[in-house]
């Protein structure tokens, strides 16, 4: 197709070959920032190209928008869900594609109709009548593939479909995926999980630096030599070999409760110690408190219990003065709570630091401090970029992570809550954060690691919890724990010592 595209100051894409056979599922692995993305939106119609054709079915195409994508058969599944949460599932599905009944007011009955027969034949599951806000992260994804396939799509671009996802949610994404090709679907699948990339996929492109460097065949390469050719280098461990866990106690949480607004405990009674140079992970499937948790403990929601940093009781500060005492977050959604997309990098690195060194001098904000340490977060932490000065928006997915993790790693905290801290960046990325913590649990800081990744739980954790349904319900030794094991006992399936 030879795509290729620019943006100021970066090549996204350059020159770049695809040919995608039908029915199959054809993965595309890349290092963020690699140009996956921007190739994805271009297929789509969200981006046109600066060079290049595009061909569907022999024939060739040109896209002004997603609407000319559709009008083809390409449906787009994106990595952050864009579900309304106050909607059931068949207003959502119908959103922007609604039937009419004579002209006037919607055919709900035609539309629920056309989803259970949509649902049934691949084998989703899906009921149309529950409110989104009522369904697991697993369901929600195959929503969104329902809601592409409502609008005619024979051709799927999946952006990260596993990144929210636990063993036996993927597990049941790759036995959909499966009957959507038999079905005569063609599916090109963007993932990070190099092993999943292997084990679903018929073909595989590796992008490198805005450009295709290799088309292989799953049944004859390993993940150590995809990652090769990624990132030319092997793949990285997340083991933390040594410990440097002390006899101090950095954090200290006692009978910690949060209450819904119905009167539900979402937090039930949680007691934990994080002690200087340890990482306390938690593992749990996605919903049971963990967010609700570390909100509690920044003091961004009402909470009953104790949390004691050093020798203080913080249960009643404000969010700024527990930030301002040493407590650092790498939050769960970038994009939501950890950037301003809109703004500078270097506005970005004053973001929930804006009373401290070196972003402040007296009273006024410090442009020149700050801007000198994002420079020096830029080069410390590797972030892509062609300035300072460029939208956090214009930076790829693991490039905001590394901007997000140097700048929390900066003013030397005492305690990190890190929320899922490596989620949908690549292998790269997350060697470099994985480094970034081991260095930074090695120098005494306290880290509370909250991730759906289990290999990276039981590999940086030196002791490690499950939560279900707002409690602690196990201790796990990360040391010989397995994965499945420690699955099986998030789901309460089984029982962990």
């Amino acid at each position: 197709m030879g795509i290729t595209k620019r943006f100021p100051g970066v090549v996204a894409n350059r020159d770049i070959h695809l040919s995608v056979e039908k029915g199959q599922i054809h993965a595309i692995v890349g290092e963020n920032g690699a140009g996956k993305s921007t190739l994805m939106k271009i297929l789509y119609g969200m981006q046109k190209p600066d060079e290049g054709t595009i061909a569907v079915n022999g024939t060739k195409v040109s896209f002004h928008s997603p609407a000319d994508a559709i009008n083809v058969g390409i449906g787009m599944v994106h990595q952050h869900f864009m579900l309304a949460d106050n909607l059931t599932v068949l207003e959502n599905v119908i959103l922007g594609s609604e039937p009419r009944k004579g002209g006037v007011g919607i055919d709900f009955g035609a539309a629920r109709k056309k989803i259970k027969e949509i649902s049934d034949s691949y084998g989703l599951g899906i009921d149309p009548d529950v409110l989104v806000e009522d369904i697991g992260v697993g369901t929600r994804q195959r929503v969104e593939i329902l809601k592409v396939l409502y609008r005619g799509a024979k051709i799927l671009i999946l952006d990260e479909p596993t990144a929210v996802l636990v063993p036996h949610e993927v597990d049941e994404l790759f036995e959909n995926l499966k009957g959507l090709v038999r079905e005569g679907l063609t599916i090109i699948f963007i993932s990070h999980h190099l092993d999943e990339v292997l084990k679903v996929a018929d073909a595989i492109t590796v992008i490198r630096r805005g450009t295709t460097v290799a088309s292989v065949d799953p049944a004859s390469v390993t993940a150590r030599q995809l990652a090769e050719l990624m990132v030319g280098s092997e793949l990285p461990s997340p083991e933390t070999r040594e410990s440097t866990v002390t006899d101090v106690v950095a954090v200290s949480v006692r009978g910690l409760t949060v209450l819904s607004a119905d009167g539900r405990p979402l937090i039930d009674n949680i007691s934990f110690d994080v002690r200087k140079g340890e990482v306390l992970g938690i593992a749990g499937v996605e919903g049971n408190g963990q967010a609700e948790l570390v909100e509690a403990i920044m003091g961004m929601r009402v909470a009953a219990g104790t949390i004691t940093l050093g020798e203080a009781d913080i249960s009643a500060w404000p969010t700024l003065r527990r930030r301002e005492a040493g407590v650092g977050f790498i939050p769960e959604d970038r994009h939501r709570h950890g950037l301003l997309l809109e703004s500078p990098l270097w506005e970005n690195r004053i973001l929930g630091h804006q009373t401290q060194k070196p972003n402040v001098k007296g009273p006024w904000i410090d442009r020149k401090g700050a801007r000198a340490d994002t420079q020096r977060i830029v080069e410390e932490y590797d972030v892509r970029t062609p300035g300072i000065d460029v939208k956090a928006a214009a930076l790829s997915g693991g490039n905001q992570q590394k901007l997000i993790v140097g700048r929390e790693m900066s003013g030397d905290p005492v305690f990190l809550i890190a929320s899922h801290p490596t989620r949908g960046v690549d292998v790269g990325a997350q060697a470099a954060i994985w480094d970034h913590l081991r260095h930074a649990r090695a120098a005494g800081l306290a880290v509370l690691l909250i991730s759906a990744d289990l290999d990276e739980l039981i590999g940086l954790s030196d002791t490690l919890k499950v939560i279900l349904r707002g409690r602690m319900v196990a201790d796990v030794d990360p040391a010989n724990v397995t994965p499945e094991e420690l699955g099986s006992a998030m789901t309460g399936a089984g029982e962990a010592t």
